[in-house]
Order: structure tokens, then C-alpha cells, then sequence
């Protein structure tokens, strides 16, 4: 496609003529215009976005959200510690402990490339720690690019049984035909969650009594000697969690609208097509599997501590397998024709659903339909979005997720503000709902959970600062009293949870990157929640030399004393408790990031809030992410992000 000096682009990739910038001839040189241009849009978006090359938020790199915790382990089951309730309508199987480690239809990125582009990553960790991820991106005309992603997560840990290998696979291509009259969409998804599970510490105080300073002599409530593991190559989970999960994806458009041109100069000719109406196809098929096996079961650890009787020696296997298809028609209307920010889509899907389970084979037929409203000015200063699905027949009739915000630009001066509100009528997940192949148990019948929320959102780039507050009022909700008991909280109940994001620059390098939340939720809800969240960021950073760009410093995560979720790991599921309270040390990391040119270095030192200073000195002081489940000590963690142009 041509690129001289009288084209342009808009934000939706489109080419126009550019803006008249007089002479040009002193204008200085950018020496990587001619390496490469790449941009990328999300799936179900048209907005165009750049890679982003910063270097102060680790999290932004790496899979754990800075305000989630694991259970001990890299790869382990993780949660949340701000309140994010499941807003879903239709069928969920329930099994979300794993969620972050999954790469998924919705963070699937489609590129444009003007040369093939590569990115490895290679991060290094104690006792053999391993994360890869190798993204491969290349146009192979104007009209077609495809791209590749491997991601591999792969920690033994410092406890018996919690090794940890998950594998992620994703290849998704788009294609445009020459008249850009019809497209299609591609995605594919293969995710591997392999974590061993052990159930916590049998007895924590010995923590403080270790002969040999080494945790892995400590024992556990599940998993033998002989099923205990660390050797990164060798990956088998003899008691564990074993997730698997193929998705596939295919849409197809086709487009009726107007032609148009561009003419570029004398000999050069840029055909254009506005779509104005279109007709839309979604294929999705979906096969996922959950399996929890222990091939060396204790009777005496599982009766004591997960109240369970089993045969002495004997296989303990929980499994079900889903196959779930689905096809979606829609039709979209464009008002105007250069903006494909605005559209109206009217559509309805069939769903098919076999599950295979413990006690035989279930089969769902669902109804639904869709609708969309979308628009963002091309002045960039109103953005309304609102949609909403509703099943209409099959056995999840009457579920149903609508959704609206309105998003508007107040100046430059003072921001955005984002006002919208989502509510979701839904059935409760499927291992809740007393037909599941894993040992839950409902108390009662249950009922349709009713989630709404109200969101307002303001963001001020200028200063820095981003403000939020979420109200959540919840009916129905469905959890785990226990291991296994499932209840519902009839009474009405309310959580309200306000955030604010603020970028202090206390000098030319320095500055503090400040997040802070405040939670709270009816009282006697069956939520437990810590009341105060905040992560701080102490940064010196900035360009020295020519290339060399450097973010270094110190990083403290800290939340207040509760109760925190107690964690069942045969039937993967984070429960509510109210007897253990944990009070931890802030967390606190020193770091060493920096780029030069397309490398990027990464040194970290994590969790240096375990040293004990006492008679016992040294990193030994752990804190605790639920009961029984102590988190790491001193971690150590190198790696690389490699860009390359071929």
C-alpha cells in the first residue's frame, strides 16, 4: 500500500489524504519509519492500537493480574482480591481458578504489519521456574495476515505437590478479498492446565521450625512423597487439577455499501469501500474437560482433613468433559458510512451442548438473541455502547446480560468520564447445580442469581489521576459453604468498591505510580473481602544515552487483615470461611527493567518483606494467601523480551 507523503491513515486503518504540512524537506528523519509499521485491533473492536514499549508495570507482561494471588505457586489456583463477581448468562461449567493462566478469544490480538514481526520471551525463576511466550505476526499480502502465540508457564515450587506446567496455543488469522467485500475472522485455542494440588500445610507453625531451611520437607494435606516432583521435565501430575480446552472460532462478513477512491498521485490509485450494511456469520466450537485425580489416595489425610471418604490406595478421579457448538447470524446496519465505530447489530444464535458426566451423557438445546449498539464519534468526544443477549428457549430460557455506558470526552483539561451499568440474570454455574460429576452438594434448590452493576469511571490523562467507583447489588448468590455444600444467599445484598489510580512525579526521573482501593460489602454477606487494597510504584526511569531506556525500583503491595477464601482443590473452587483471619507483611519487590532498541531486560528480587531480622534471620517469614497455603519467600527472577524484524 502506498505510503508517501500525501496519505494518511484514520484510527481505523483506513487510508486518507493527509494533511497539508507544507514544505517537508527539513523535516527531520525518523530512523525506524522505514523498519516497521505495526499496529493491532482486539477481537470485536476496530479501533487500532500500538504495541506498548513501557517498561515501569510489570504486570503488564506478565499473566498474574497485580490484584490476584495464587495459593502458592506460580500456576496455581489464583483469585481475585477485588470483588469481580461472574457476570455470564447461559451455560458456565464453573471452573474459573485456573482463568489467568488461559489465553482466550477476548485478548486475542489481529494485526497489520508491514514485516513479519517476532517476540520472545524467556523469564528464569527459583528451582527452575519457566515462563515462555513466542508471538509471531506477518502480513502475507495487503488483504491477509495470520498470528502465532505459544505460552508456556512451567514452576515446580518451593512445597511438595504444587509443580505446576501449563501450555497455551493460539493461532488466529484475518483476511480481507481485494474489493473488501467480505472478510473473515479466525481464531483457534488450545490452553493445558496442569497443577498439582496439596491441599495446604498439614501443620504451618513448623514453618518456623525448619531443620534444613528447605519448605519442601514440610508435609501436606494431599499428595505422597513418591507423587512429589520438581523436576521442571518431567511434568506429571500424580494428584492434581488437569484442565483442557480446544476452542475454535470462525466468523465471516459480507458487506454491501459504497465504492470510493483515493488517488494518491499521477499513477497511483487507492480503492476504498464504505460498508453500509452487512451480513454476519459465527461459528464457534468450544470442547473444555476438567479432571481432578489423586493415583495415590490417602483415606486418613482425606477424611481428616476434606471430611471424604475413599479406598485406601485406590484412584480418586472427578471428570466431565464439554462440547459446546454454536452458530450466530447477525446483520449490522452502518448510518455513516466513514465511521465503523457506529453500527446497530440484530442477531440470534442456536447453541448445542453435550456434556459427558459421572452419571451418564447431557445434552442442552439454547435459543438466543443478540442485540448491539455501538457508536464513537468521529470527533472522539461521545462513545455509547449498549448490547444484550437473552436466551429464549432451551433449558437456559430467561437468562439474559444487558449492558450500557456512555463515555464522553469533558476537554483536555479535564478528561474522560465513563458512566454504564450491566445486568445479568443467570442460571448458577453447572458444578453448583447438584449434577455435576465433581462432590458438590446443594442444600437447597437454587434459584436464578440477578447480578446488576453501576460503574462511573473518570480518567484525566493530563493529570494523571483516574478515579472509579463499582456498585454491585447481588441476589441469589450462589457459593461453597464448605468443601462441598452448595447454598444460596436469598437476602439482597450490596457491594460497593472505589478505586483511584494517581501518577505523582516527585522529580524529573522519579516518579510514584499509586493505586488504592476500598471495598465493602453488606454486613453479614457471605463475602469476605479485604477493606484497603493498594500497590505502590517508586520509579526512576527514563532515556540515558541514545537506546537505553531504564525503569528501576520498588514496588509494595499491601491489603488489610480478613478472612480470605478458603480454597477446595477437588473441586477447584475458591469457598467462603469465617474462622481464619490472615494479617499480612506488605508485599514488596525491587525490580530492574530496561530496553535498548527492541531488547528489553528484566530483574526482579520478590517478596524481600520476608526478611526476619529476629533470632531466626533470614527470608523466612511467609505470608499467608488462605488458610493453610503459605505464599513464597525471597524469588529471584530474570528474563527477556526480544522483538525482531525479519
Amino acid at each position: 500500500m502506498p505510503t508517501g507523503s500525501n496519505v494518511s491513515f484514520d484510527n481505523q486503518g483506513r487510508p486518507v489524504r493527509a494533511r497539508s504540512q507544507g514544505q517537508d524537506s527539513l523535516k527531520r528523519r525518523d530512523n525506524n519509519e522505514d523498519s516497521i509499521t505495526i499496529r493491532y485491533k482486539m477481537w470485536d473492536s476496530s479501533r487500532l492500537r500500538s504495541l506498548d514499549s513501557s517498561l515501569n508495570d510489570w504486570t503488564t507482561r506478565w499473566p498474574v493480574p497485580a490484584t490476584y494471588v495464587d495459593i502458592g505457586n506460580n500456576g496455581n489456583a489464583a483469585r481475585n482480591l477485588l470483588f469481580t463477581p461472574l457476570m455470564q448468562a447461559g451455560f458456565d461449567a464453573g471452573f474459573h481458578a485456573f482463568d489467568i493462566y488461559r489465553l482466550k478469544i477476548e485478548d486475542t490480538r489481529f494485526y497489520t504489519t508491514t514485516r513479519p514481526h517476532t517476540e520472545l520471551a524467556y523469564i528464569l525463576g527459583p528451582k527452575a521456574e519457566q515462563y515462555i511466550d513466542a508471538t509471531h505476526t506477518q502480513n502475507r499480502n495487503a488483504n491477509f495476515n495470520f498470528a502465532f502465540q505459544y505460552r508456556l508457564i512451567n514452576s515446580p515450587g518451593a512445597f511438595k505437590n504444587q509443580n505446576t506446567a501449563h501450555n497455551g496455543i493460539r493461532l488466529n488469522a484475518h483476511y480481507t478479498s481485494p474489493n473488501k467485500r467480505y472478510s473473515n475472522y479466525f481464531i483457534f485455542i488450545s490452553n493445558s492446565i496442569r497443577s498439582s494440588e496439596n491441599g495446604g500445610l498439614k501443620n504451618p507453625s513448623q514453618l518456623n521450625a525448619l531443620q534444613l531451611n528447605d519448605p519442601f520437607e514440610l508435609e501436606t494435606r494431599l499428595g505422597t512423597l513418591l507423587g512429589s516432583r520438581r523436576n521442571p521435565f518431567n511434568v506429571n501430575i500424580i494428584t492434581g487439577t488437569l484442565y483442557n480446552e480446544r476452542k475454535l472460532l470462525f466468523r465471516q462478513n459480507y458487506d454491501f455499501g459504497q465504492k470510493d477512491s483515493l488517488v494518491v498521485n499521477d499513477t497511483t490509485t487507492v480503492k476504498l469501500f464504505y460498508p453500509r450494511f452487512r451480513l454476519q456469520h459465527t461459528f464457534i466450537s468450544h470442547t473444555h474437560s476438567y479432571t481432578f485425580r489423586d493415583q495415590y489416595t490417602d483415606s486418613v489425610s482425606y477424611a481428616l482433613f476434606f471430611n471424604k471418604t475413599v479406598g485406601q490406595l485406590d484412584t480418586l478421579t472427578y471428570d466431565e468433559q464439554w462440547n459446546d457448538v454454536s452458530n450466530e447470524l447477525a446483520i449490522i446496519s452502518y448510518p455513516e458510512k466513514k465511521n465503523l465505530n457506529q453500527y446497530i447489530k440484530l442477531g440470534a444464535g442456536l447453541q448445542l451442548l453435550t456434556g459427558k458426566l459421572a452419571t451418564g451423557t447431557a445434552r442442552f438445546t439454547n435459543l438466543y438473541a443478540l442485540a448491539e449498539y455501538r457508536n464513537l464519534t468521529r470527533n472522539k468526544k461521545w462513545e455509547l455502547n449498549a448490547s444484550g443477549v437473552l436466551y429464549t428457549g432451551g433449558v437456559y430460557a430467561g437468562n439474559y446480560q444487558v449492558q450500557a455506558n456512555i463515555k464522553s470526552l469533558l476537554g483536555k483539561k479535564f478528561g474522560y468520564i465513563t458512566l454504564g451499568a450491566i445486568n445479568v440474570n443467570r442460571t448458577p454455574s453447572h458444578v453448583f447445580g447438584g449434577n455435576s460429576s465433581f462432590p458438590t452438594v446443594r442444600t437447597s434448590s437454587l434459584l436464578n442469581e440477578n447480578t446488576s452493576q453501576l460503574y462511573a469511571v473518570a480518567d484525566n490523562p493530563l493529570a494523571g489521576i483516574k478515579l472509579s467507583a463499582r456498585y454491585y447489588l447481588l441476589s441469589n448468590y450462589t457459593y461453597l459453604t464448605n468443601y462441598y455444600n452448595v447454598t444460596q444467599e436469598r437476602t439482597l445484598f450490596n457491594v460497593l468498591v472505589l478505586g483511584v489510580e494517581k501518577k505523582i512525579k516527585i522529580s524529573r526521573r522519579i516518579n510514584w505510580y499509586a493505586e488504592a482501593y476500598l471495598q465493602q460489602a453488606t454486613s453479614g454477606a457471605p463475602v469476605n473481602l479485604p477493606l484497603f487494597f493498594t500497590r505502590n510504584r517508586f520509579v526512576f526511569e527514563g532515556q540515558f544515552f541514545k537506546n537505553l531506556h531504564l525503569a528501576t525500583g520498588l514496588e509494595i503491595r499491601y491489603y488489610t487483615s480478613y478472612k480470605p477464601a478458603d480454597y477446595s482443590p477437588l473441586t477447584g473452587q475458591f469457598f467462603y470461611q469465617n474462622t481464619v483471619t490472615v494479617n499480612n507483611r506488605p508485599d514488596a519487590n525491587l525490580f530492574l527493567h530496561f530496553r535498548i532498541r527492541t531488547f528489553k531486560g528484566f530483574i526482579r528480587m520478590e517478596n524481600i518483606n520476608s526478611l526476619n531480622i529476629g533470632s531466626n534471620s533470614g527470608f523466612n517469614e511467609r505470608n499467608f494467601t488462605a488458610p493453610f497455603y503459605a505464599g513464597n519467600t525471597l524469588w529471584f527472577r530474570a528474563g527477556v523480551y526480544w522483538s525482531f524484524i525479519n
